[in-house]
């Protein structure tokens, strides 16, 4: 008998609703950022996650349609586990992560810890090389 795959993204996400931060009246977040990484820009609002920033979730979906700025609602998976796309420097199982470029993540840099706990976020529990890893956002 062989060894049956498992997909973890299945068990028991955790999905909250966000506002959309803006940036001259425009949404920062568009369909385009669906499946990636965002991070908390303000109060209950969420943004397009940047170099080191920390992750928030996983953008799971938004109301609405790109050119309804001001109106839009982000579903963001912020615990559970999930799929994203990393960038150097790729993290390794066991590693935390935080924001890297163009919507993705990257290993969480270590040393000293800031007030109010760590910069990173989750475990990793699975990296497929250079393209993406299952985190546990825990």
């Amino acid at each position: 008998m062989s060894i049956r795959e498992q997909n973890l993204e299945t068990i028991a996400p955790v999905l909250a609703t966000f506002k959309i931060s803006q940036t001259a009246n425009v949404d920062d977040l568009k369909d385009t950022h669906i499946g990636q990484p965002v991070t908390l820009t303000g109060n209950n609002e969420a943004g397009p996650i940047g170099d080191g920033d920390i992750v928030l979730g996983k953008l799971i979906s938004l109301t609405l349609t790109d050119n309804d700025d001001g109106q839009r609602l982000a579903t963001v998976q912020i615990g559970g586990i999930c799929r994203l796309a990393v960038t150097t420097t790729v993290p390794v199982a066991g590693d935390r992560v935080v924001g890297g470029a163009s919507g993705t993540v990257k290993k969480a840099p270590s040393g000293t810890v800031p007030e109010g706990g760590h910069i990173g976020r989750g475990i990793v529990l699975e990296v497929n090389g250079t393209i993406d890893c299952v985190i546990f956002l825990s």
